[in-house]
């Protein structure tokens, strides 16, 4: 079967072809047939099941067909997810389908100045796709109204639930037409679900396919039991194999001191947390994407947005509080019938927690009990030699001032520094963004440059956690960070703690 089979336009089919994509996955040959027929949907996939295409062709097909212009403040359909990277990988999937129609569309969310977004809607767009937040303070100030609205579509509602957003999406569900259509997508459907559904879904078709616990093939879960003080240099060794691999941690301040440490060990790692502004995290996706970053180190909240299809690992670096952010963060990878792995770093106090977690998965992870990097098993669950090539220092551009409120400039100045490292040649995939985690060029035999502490002045503004030797530092402080060569990965870790942000930041 085919999407032509199922009902899409020609034209349609026709772009997804163009982007290899011939056959309809399971969630979208339940779901399209009611979608595009104009009835009320709830759908349930797990993630990477295909969700995005089951409800974006049915809304660029239904607002096509009905041919209305768009108007100023008043969009014809609404997309609503609950993080920034998912608004922007819908809108990505969106442009080509919505181009093929003649169809407009802006994106809204929190972290960037709202110019931009308010222009868009003074001028008129025919499909807004956004967080609940920033959308709900548009239309307070009055540039969005949703009494045009023709379509509605929740994605990830469970995961807005969690974050605690439902409030606000009954708040703008209620200002959208009774009699639009309607459409829930979500990997599980629970008790909050369901109050939407009565709410707001009239006659809604169930179809769930690929549900969050059902098993996949080409996923193979893998459990490394440690000693603490092992957790970083194992996590090296995993992240200096070839490929990509997302590292997920349970806060934003353990996520920014592992990849600290990883690129003080010589692995080009970003991280993509709720402490960085919305270009900084644009840009360090980009480095993921591109390759300059082989390693991703990432909380929760950003394991729904991260979609790039051939991450080959997922380690759990801190084992998740439950079993749906398990489901979620393993989802990054066995993406498009891909192979992946998934390992989970579990020390001794953590056996419990982790056995209950696996059970409420639904898995039956292999369990190996690891020493150290040396470890055999290592080489089998992440093969291939282990590279070293040198970390990467995010430089931050300098501040163009102008309209639109900055949530995250002072926390990007402070991420330039210059620290040792254990050497490798600098990695120049996008030398404007990114050097060796010396901040200085390669030397002629390609080795980076340790050197001594640099002294450095703040950005204007608060000055942020200290990282490596540094302490609390205050708005346009000098503060004097260590450098030395060849520093261990693992020096100056703290011991004891459950939490990310104790295990992976420095002690003093």
């Amino acid at each position: 079967m085919n999407f032509a089979d199922l009902g899409v336009p020609t034209t349609l089919a026709q772009i997804l072809e163009q982007q290899g994509i011939t056959t309809p996955t399971p969630i979208q040959t339940a779901t399209l047939p009611d979608s595009l027929a104009g009835r009320d949907v709830l759908g349930r996939g797990r993630t990477g099941s295909g969700k995005t295409y089951a409800f974006l062709l049915p809304l660029v097909a239904r607002l096509d067909a009905s041919k209305m212009p768009a108007m100023s403040r008043k969009p014809r359909a609404l997309i609503l997810a609950p993080t920034r990277e998912l608004v922007g990988q819908i809108h990505a999937a969106l442009q080509p389908l919505a181009k093929a129609a003649g169809l407009s569309s802006v994106v809204v969310y929190g972290g960037v100045g709202q110019n931009p977004q308010v222009t868009a809607l003074k001028k008129g767009v025919d499909i807004v796709i956004a967080c609940p937040g920033r959308l709900e303070d548009l239309m307070g100030q009055g540039y969005a109204d949703l009494s045009a609205i023709e379509i509605t579509i929740l994605d990830e509602a469970d995961h807005m639930a969690d974050l605690g957003f439902l409030p606000g999406v009954r708040r703008i569900m209620d200002k959208t037409p009774q009699s639009g259509q309607r459409m829930l997508f979500s990997a599980t459907l629970d008790k909050a679900i369901d109050v939407l559904v009565k709410r707001f879904l009239t006659n809604a078709v169930t179809h769930e396919a690929d549900s969050a616990q059902s098993p996949v093939s080409t996923m193979h879960h893998h459990v490394l039991h440690l000693s603490r003080e092992q957790r970083v240099p194992v996590l090296v060794d995993l992240t200096s194999a070839p490929g990509r691999t997302v590292v997920f941690t349970r806060t934003k301040h353990g996520a920014k001191a592992l990849a600290r440490q990883l690129n003080k060990s010589g692995v080009p790692t970003v991280d993509l947390h709720g402490n960085l502004s919305q270009n900084a995290r644009t840009r360090n996706m980009e480095a993921f994407h591109s390759g300059t970053a082989t390693t991703l180190v990432a909380t929760d909240i950003a394991a729904r947005g991260i979609h790039v299809d051939d991450v080959a690992l997922v380690v759990h670096a801190d084992p998740p509080v439950e079993h749906k952010a398990y489901l979620h963060r393993s989802g990054r990878t066995a993406r498009a019938g891909n192979e992946g792995t998934v390992i989970t770093l579990m020390t001794d106090e953590q056996q419990r927690d982790v056995r209950d977690l696996t059970r409420l998965a639904g898995i039956k992870p292999t369990t190996t009990k690891v020493n150290g990097p040396s470890h055999p098993v290592l080489v089998q669950l992440a093969p291939g030699e282990r590279s070293l090539p040198g970390g990467l220092t995010i430089e931050a551009p300098a501040s163009t001032g102008g309209g639109g409120r900055s949530t995250g400039a002072n926390a990007q100045r402070k991420r330039a520094r210059s620290t040792g490292q254990t050497g490798g040649k600098s990695r120049r995939g996008n030398p404007a963004s990114y050097t060796s985690e010396t901040g200085k060029p390669s030397g002629p035999s390609g080795s980076a440059t340790g050197g001594g502490g640099q002294r450095r002045r703040s950005g204007g503004g608060q000055g942020g956690q200290g990282g490596s030797g540094g302490g609390q530092g205050g708005g346009g402080n000098r503060r004097r960070r260590s450098g030395g060569g060849g520093q261990s990965s693992q020096g100056g870790q703290r011991s004891g703690g459950g939490h990310s942000a104790a295990s992976f930041s420095r002690g003093r």
